[in-house]
């Protein structure tokens, strides 16, 4: 007999019962990844409209306003990745794959982290790769 196999002796309908809740549960972790994809993307968008920030306003006066600007929505990217990835792995947690396999914790841990990372290098790209003047 099998973990997931019901009982000897349950009916018909029981047995059915916990497959639909097996299946919802199933459902619950897909739709938390899509979740998790969901705030990633928030996070590149972040991270994007920070690049876009320092893009357009590059001649802002003074120059470390769009800077500072450009670094909070970075930084609000990198931010958003890593809390994504600390719910989707709490919700992972408490729920159990019946039919199909989950994405494994650690893939999400990387991911968050790389896009975490990857923030923290462009922050000090803007800050420092300008010739070394920070003002500028």
């Amino acid at each position: 007999m099998a973990q997931d196999d019901p009982p000897k002796g349950t009916d018909k309908s029981t047995e059915w019962a916990e497959f639909r809740t097996d299946l919802a549960e199933d459902r619950n972790i897909m739709a938390m990844e899509r979740t998790f994809a969901g705030w990633m993307r928030t996070a590149f968008a972040a991270i994007g409209i920070g690049l876009g920030f320092r893009a357009v306003f590059g001649e802002f006066q003074p120059p470390w306003l769009a800077k500072a600007i450009a670094t909070m929505f970075i930084v609000g990217g990198a931010w958003l990745a890593v809390t994504a990835e600390r719910r989707a792995c709490k919700t992972l947690a408490r729920l159990d794959p019946h039919e199909f396999e989950a994405i494994s914790t650690p893939n999400f841990k990387v991911m968050a982290y790389a896009v975490a990372t990857g923030s923290a290098i462009l922050v000090a790209g803007l800050w420092i790769l300008n010739d070394g003047d920070l003002t500028g």
